[in-house]
């Protein structure tokens, strides 16, 4: 204490013992509360001035400031400095106040400089806090995991300030505090291992660039299918098409299989692949009423005509002698022909990307007939457009295979055997 605090000290003591009738140990007591009461007032207007003295501060530079970061780390961490004032002063005036009870100024320092480290813990908390809300909406980092980080981060700092404040409390070492902290480390691994797979599998995913916010993600085995939302450092949140939200643990997205769309997303176009089947029994050479049917269809008319002299020179040079047999020499069948229909469709359709794989292909029959499979890819991507155009070219299929004496495979309806069975009853 200064002189002029001791002797303000023995003032307002010696005033209480001659205004009131009480004794020096009373006067003692009733100065400390005095002192105690009055040290709270001052330190409450210190904070009220410190804050109004930072907040004019954040918004003059809040004023000048372009960028965004400016604005979130004024707000948080800088907004939490006029706590530590209060905390300081009454450090520094705490002999005045326990001047007769010396042995309690060494406990009220412990909790005031544990005090001071917990608001200087949350002053860097709030700045971490503040660079995850500026990165989140960073055209550059904003698809990043930039939450994981920040939240490990955060762990670090609450583990290592958790640990100060106790050996401020203890009066111990810190150091010493984190070798015992080694000694338990397989009980730490145990409790964090969630923590730390979740941190190594967040460097796996932003070096190896496997998922980011946005994308749409498929992982069948938690049931999750649409967009990521979040990336955090234990779970991802996918918010699925049917407006449900799955959280998906950070590590499964490398221990597991997993399907990105974002290369679809992406490229030129999204995929179709899809088959129909038609009935075997309706599959058949073509006579030349059929070819001549068939002709008269513009997007055919063209490959019919060539095909035709192809065969029937072909046929001559072999001396194929088809008035014979039907199956000597070469023939079209209508399944070829309505297959090359379809291709042509696809190539006169604007929606359809021709620059990526385009064709119609047979695929192996089965006792559900033979698959007739379309595979291109839609130039618009967005799903409800997407699944029209798909929509729109199996329509067209399913309409036009009758004109191509083919017939689509299903499997009877109640109906087709009731009629079946009065059939067979007349």
């Amino acid at each position: 204490m200064t002189e002029k605090e001791t002797n303000f000290a023995k003032f307002l003591e010696d005033w209480l013992l001659s205004n009131f009738d009480i004794n020096q140990n009373q006067a003692q007591l009733l100065k400390m509360v005095i002192l105690i009461l009055a040290t709270g007032l001052v330190a409450i207007l210190l904070w009220k001035i410190a804050q109004l003295v930072i907040n004019k501060l954040i918004n003059k530079v809040e004023r000048r400031a372009s960028a965004q970061w400016s604005n979130v780390l004024l707000d948080g961490a800088f907004a939490k400095l006029p706590l530590i004032i209060p905390a300081i002063y009454v450090t520094g005036v705490l002999p005045l106040i326990f001047s007769d009870y010396p042995t309690w100024i060494p406990t009220i320092e412990t909790l005031t400089s544990a005090y001071i480290a917990l608001v200087v813990i949350r002053i860097i908390i709030s700045a971490i806090s503040a660079s995850n809300v500026y990165y989140s909406t960073s055209s550059k980092f904003k698809d990043r995991p930039i939450a994981s980080f920040t939240q490990l981060a955060k762990i670090i700092v609450w583990t290592i300030g958790v640990i100060f404040i106790l050996s401020i409390l203890i009066d111990r070492n810190p150091l010493a505090l984190f070798g015992a902290l080694g000694a338990v480390s397989a009980v730490v691994l145990l409790i964090f291992k969630d923590t730390l797979l979740g941190f190594i599998a967040s460097l796996q995913l932003t070096i190896n660039d496997m998922v980011r916010i946005g994308d749409w993600v498929s992982v069948p085995k938690y049931g999750a299918d649409g967009d990521v939302v979040g990336i955090y450092l234990t779970t991802i949140k996918v918010s699925n098409w049917d407006m449900t939200i799955s959280t998906v643990p950070t590590y499964s997205f490398v221990s597991d299989s997993f399907k990105n769309w974002r290369g679809m997303q992406d490229s030129g176009g999204r995929r179709i692949k899809r088959s129909i089947n038609f009935k075997i029994s309706s599959v058949r050479f073509c006579d030349d009423e059929m070819l001549t049917r068939y002709a008269k269809m513009e997007l055919i008319r063209e490959h019919i005509e060539k095909k035709t002299d192809e065969i029937l020179t072909f046929n001559t040079e072999m001396n194929a002698n088809t008035e014979m047999s039907i199956v000597n020499g070469r023939r079209m069948t209508n399944i070829g022909i309505f297959r090359v229909y379809i291709l042509n469709t696809l190539k006169n359709n604007p929606n359809i990307n021709l620059d990526m794989t385009h064709m119609v292909r047979q695929l192996e029959p089965t006792e559900t007939g033979i698959p007739l499979e379309i595979y291109c890819f839609s130039r618009i991507k967005t799903w409800i457009e997407y699944e029209g155009i798909q929509s729109d070219i199996f329509d067209h299929i399913m309409a036009t295979a009758r004109h191509f004496d083919l017939e689509i495979f299903e499997s009877p309806a109640s109906s087709d055997l009731q009629k079946l069975v009065f059939k067979n009853a007349e």
